[in-house]
């Protein structure tokens, strides 16, 4: 199908006229299981240098990155894709020529392309956590409903085998009742740091990144060192912190185990964050409702969940002593409690051994190489096969929604009562962070 090159700004009108209405377009290709896709990816460097090696089995026809040093390299690695520093001249010019999409970008930069790829009709896998906002990730998840194709999530460990038997037993009420729920992480740190003062502009960017591209949809600042190629998730206008992007893996045996959606009250503590920057620490605590099985979804329990951060841990009591573990979480059942990471491989406190349940049914399959498999069955899914991929994003958008919404907690300094179907927390200053403004050109 011949194309014809739009420019950015017609390109970004007809994708904001797109949003609006939902409308779209099916060019999805026919495919068996020993086909090839056409793949391209936005994001090549860091994670996305990851991303595309993981899907590299595929055929790969562009490449898009917004730091020409980075794309130069991964362009040596396919020297047959098309490489491109703007990500709607690549889907404008590859046009119908392309199948899927990986989108490895900051986490400001996930919704555009990602919405404007399933408006094409393609197949999406997006890094976590999904979108930088709530009402992003509502929006993304009805839009990649409606466009009926194959979307993956990047939390990998949810292909991993034991944190699928994990959340089979925990789904199984192997726990029993399940009370309340811990989840840690050792962030920020000396690596990874967040309390940040907005940096002094130092003029230019250094030659090969695109600092406008960078930006992309986040408010316009000037250039300065730091913020690529890691140190922007400190900053609220391109990361979420150590909730946005840790939240994402640690829940993820919640989100196998019930798919994970729609707190009723989010409450945070914290210290040291800013309008600028995430803090230094956080404990944000969320009460679940219960809810029925229905529209392919597993029942939830009602049950309490407590997010702990920069050196906050839950109470040793809970899990029967130390933690050695950077990031872990734990399920509190009035008959048993699990004390696992992100990956699974946990213990139960009663000395109970996983192989003790063979009774307990299998539901999701297991994938011993959990990276390669989360990857392998997402693409499975776009050449039609019939396993839905375990991070979709009718579970990856809920599942990105409530750990957002504790960051709306964290900056609004007020109890949120969420109203799901309406999208309303009850709070005003609250309700204001639940979305963003586009700069103008970037409107999608």
């Amino acid at each position: 199908m011949k194309t014809s090159l739009l420019t950015r700004r017609s390109f970004v009108g007809r994708a904001a006229a797109a949003a609006v209405a939902f409308p779209m377009v099916s060019r999805l290709r026919v495919l068996g299981a020993n086909d090839r896709l056409n793949m391209a990816s936005v994001g090549v460097g860091g994670k996305g240098g990851t991303d595309v090696t993981m899907v590299g089995g595929e055929n790969i026809v562009g490449l898009c990155d917004v730091d020409a040093g980075r794309l130069g390299q991964m362009g040596a690695r396919f020297g047959a894709a098309r490489r491109f520093a703007d990500w709607r001249e690549m889907f404008d010019v590859l046009g119908s020529g392309f199948d899927a999409v990986t989108v490895s970008t900051p986490d400001h930069m996930h919704f555009a392309p990602a919405m404007a790829a399933l408006k094409l009709g393609k197949h999406v896998y997006c890094q976590k956590p999904l979108t930088h906002t709530v009402a992003e990730a509502r929006a993304l998840t009805e839009a990649a409903r409606k466009a009926g194709v194959a979307t993956q999530m990047g939390n990998q460990a949810m292909g991993h085998g034991p944190l699928r038997r994990e959340a089979e037993l925990v789904r199984a009420g192997v726990l029993g009742k399940l009370r309340e729920v811990h989840v840690w992480t050792d962030r920020p740190g000396a690596f990874w740091r967040q309390g940040l003062q907005r940096p002094p502009a130092t003029g230019q960017a250094p030659g090969g990144l695109s600092w406008d591209l960078w930006l992309g949809v986040a408010p316009r600042r000037p250039y300065a060192p730091g913020y690529h190629p890691f140190a922007w998730r400190g900053f609220w206008d391109f990361g979420t912190g150590a909730l946005g992007d840790m939240g994402c893996h640690l829940v993820n045996i919640l989100a196998l185990a019930f798919h994970l959606r729609d707190p009723l009250t989010v409450e945070a503590q914290s210290a040291g964050g800013s309008d600028e920057s995430a803090p230094l620490w956080s404990m944000v605590t969320y009460q679940f409702g219960a809810s029925p099985a229905g529209l392919g979804r597993p029942a939830q329990p009602a049950f309490k969940m407590v997010w702990h951060d920069g050196g906050s841990r839950p109470d040793p009591s809970l899990y029967g002593g130390d933690l050695a573990m950077a990031n872990g979480i734990v399920l509190v059942g009035d008959r048993d409690t699990l004390v696992t990471s992100y990956e699974g491989v946990g213990r139960f406190l009663s000395g109970a051994k996983v192989s003790d349940f063979k009774e307990v049914p299998e539901v999701y399959g297991k994938r011993p190489d959990w990276e390669p498999g989360h990857y392998a069955e997402w693409i499975a899914a776009c050449k039609g096969g019939k396993t839905p991929p375990a991070s979709r994003f009718d579970v990856a958008g809920p599942v990105t929604e409530a750990v957002l919404l504790g960051n709306v907690a964290i900056r609004s300094g007020r109890t949120l009562r969420w109203d799901a179907r309406r999208m309303r927390t009850g709070d005003k200053a609250a309700d204001g962070l639940l979305a963003k403004k586009y700069p103008a050109g970037w409107r999608v």
